[in-house]
């Protein structure tokens, strides 16, 4: 019968050497000495981190009735529409004055974009228009 060391290691948290199994942080790190390790029976424990995507993503807000995500009201992509052609601008020109896709331009013209703030902020300044406000996202 064989007898094994199940010394725990912490990988990402700062251990002293007694508790990591006589690795530093560094060799914690390093794939080789994370290998030798396991070749040596020591007990890994690995962590995924979160990606912070779910941090950074937009809060979608629903429409009770119909399930569905709240988008640009008509009175908002018709200012957009007029405050474009006022300039004699197209939409991929549009969209390069605000750094957006021309995409991003279409769906706020055609009312299934979801209103985003920041992108009705730079089309009020470019387009010279008031956007947000009452009535913009109903």
């Amino acid at each position: 019968m064989s007898h094994q060391d199940w010394k725990e290691i912490t990988i990402g948290k700062r251990a002293n050497a007694s508790s990591s199994g006589g690795m530093n942080m560094k060799q914690a790190k390093d794939p080789k000495a994370v290998a030798a390790a396991l070749r040596a029976g020591m007990a890994v424990q690995t962590v995924k981190k979160d990606s912070g995507a779910g941090r950074n993503a937009l809060k979608l807000e629903l429409d009770d009735e119909n399930l569905t995500h709240k988008t640009v009201s008509a009175d908002v992509k018709k200012a957009i529409l007029q405050g474009r052609l006022a300039k004699k601008l197209t939409q991929a020109q549009l969209a390069q004055q605000i750094n957006e896709k021309p995409q991003i331009v279409q769906e706020y013209e055609s009312g299934k974009a979801i209103p985003n703030q920041q992108i009705l902020g730079k089309l009020e300044r470019i387009l010279g228009v008031k956007l947000r406000g009452k009535g913009v996202g109903k």
